[in-house]
């Protein structure tokens, strides 16, 4: 029988997701984003539901507590915070491991607003803000067309998969 490695592995993956309901008056923010329109995400934090996601794949990826447990909804200092601060944390936390990002994949889930105008400033600020390039970044928008909480317009998500690797 084989012993378990005490080293950690050269590569790993994380995955992430995070929704929001939605409530009337905009805006929303998406990927460190404002987006005007008619609506705006609900939540205790800013309600960023693609920041979220990809903090919890950073995190996954090194085996790190969730978001919900660094950044609980029942600390008055996470009230309306700015989601920047939680992708912070988590890639401090990555590097701490001595691992850092290859690449991040992502994908929202919204009928409403549209995303696609904004999605090359979204990748901006999330490459500036982990210190990546832009090009380690996709995103992807979706909506549901039509169809559950996401396609009538009651709720937005996001979905995101990191590869991290050692340095």
């Amino acid at each position: 029988m084989n012993s378990p490695s005490k080293t950690s592995p050269p590569i790993r993956i994380g995955l992430g997701y995070d929704s929001h309901r939605l409530g009337r008056g905009g805006p929303v923010r998406v990927g460190g984003v404002d987006i005007p329109g008619d609506v705006h995400a609900i939540g205790h934090s800013d309600a960023d539901v693609l920041l979220h996601a990809i903090t919890d794949a950073i995190l996954g990826s090194v085996c790190e507590q969730d978001i919900g447990r660094l950044f609980p909804n029942t600390d008055p200092d996470n009230r309306d915070r700015d989601s920047v601060d939680f992708l912070r944390e988590a890639i401090s936390r990555l590097h701490g491991k001595h691992y850092a990002i290859g690449n991040l994949d992502c994908v929202i889930l919204a009928e409403a607003p549209k995303m696609a105008p904004h999605i090359d400033v979204m990748r901006s600020v999330i490459a500036e803000t982990l210190g990546i390039e832009v090009d380690q970044i996709s995103i992807k928008a979706k909506s549901g067309e039509g169809v559950g909480e996401i396609g009538s317009g009651l709720s937005i998500a996001a979905r995101a998969v990191v590869l991290v690797h050692k340095v």
